[in-house]
């Protein structure tokens, strides 16, 4: 049963006729008759009694009815339901971000978003890099916002550049290698050359953690292999270590920027010409489907980072 079925033997039970059930439908009358042969035919029943006073139903072109108002409903009612979707007047998005760019993205994109599309569900998966591009992978995330890979992109996944973060060197304020380190134009901080850490103890994070690969990064460009201190999986650990001299870390300015601690390390820049950075972008499945209002959220997080 086709909803153009439904539709037709709906109307020629409420119209009594196929004549005027015809003009309802503006089809020819002689295809309509055909086609209600054509159902009863395929059901092996007839769903009228045809008689001079009109048509009136058989008790199986009752159920018949019965069926095709409750179908028709349904199909009426997800077309308006779809139709609010494409208007974003109701709709769901599961997007992934990572914990820190969750603090700097979603209070400058939210307001905006929930102003414009109050009705529609947000489902927001915070976790690591390696969490988000999993469940990417598995479709249980529409899109996500992290920093792009240095190396070993998933290749089912696609990555689009929004804005670079240079990183920096955390230390101890009091460490002699602070002298060597020099004030250049365009820098925010007195510029280190990475060679002079080839024998600093560093403080490092996990090896699946981004923040680790564009150090490592950083460390290969530079041709230096110093000694490791400490391995953590805190970022900010690891910067408060570094202020007490513990060791020195790598880490992006922005996290730099808006951590407090109660001994905070001295920041240097490092030179461009050692790639120091990372790019945050909006991640998506290859050939992935994204709805309406996906795409809305996404146009807000572009053009805030465009501006």
């Amino acid at each position: 049963m086709t909803s153009r079925e439904l539709l037709y033997v709906k109307t020629i039970a409420d119209e009594k006729s196929i004549s005027q059930a015809a003009k309802k439908l503006f089809i020819a009358q002689p295809s309509l008759s055909q086609s209600l042969q054509r159902i009863e035919e395929q059901l092996g029943t007839q769903l009228f009694n045809r008689s001079i006073g009109g048509l009136t139903l058989t008790y199986a072109g009752e159920r018949y009815y019965h069926i095709a108002c409750q179908i028709l409903k349904i199909y009426h009612d997800f077309e308006t339901e779809i139709s609010d979707i494409n208007n974003l007047k109701t709709g769901r998005i599961h997007m992934g971000i990572t914990n820190h760019l969750g603090t700097i993205v979603l209070p400058k994109i939210l307001p905006v978003f929930k102003q414009k599309c109050p009705a529609i569900e947000l489902h927001i998966f915070e976790g690591d890099t390696q969490m988000q591009e999993e469940k990417l992978l598995s479709g249980e995330l529409d899109f996500a916002i992290l920093h792009a890979p240095k190396h070993n992109a998933q290749p089912a996944l696609l990555y689009e550049l929004l804005t670079n973060d240079p990183f920096v060197i955390a230390i101890a304020k009091n460490h002699p290698l602070i002298e060597k380190a020099q004030k250049k134009e365009g820098y925010p901080y007195p510029v280190l050359d990475v060679k002079l850490l080839k024998n600093e103890p560093l403080i490092m994070l996990h090896k699946q953690q981004r923040i680790r690969h564009v150090t490592d990064a950083i460390l290969a460009k530079a041709k230096i292999s110093p000694p490791t201190a400490l391995t953590l999986k805190n970022y900010e650990t690891a910067q408060s270590l570094a202020g007490k001299g513990l060791g020195i870390t790598f880490l992006p300015r922005d996290y730099a920027d808006i951590t407090s601690m109660e001994c905070p390390p001295a920041l240097l820049s490092i030179d461009e010409k050692y790639s120091p950075g990372w790019n945050m972008c909006i991640t998506t499945l290859k050939n992935g489907f994204l709805s309406k209002a996906d795409q809305y959220f996404l146009s807000l997080v572009r053009e805030y980072y465009a501006n």
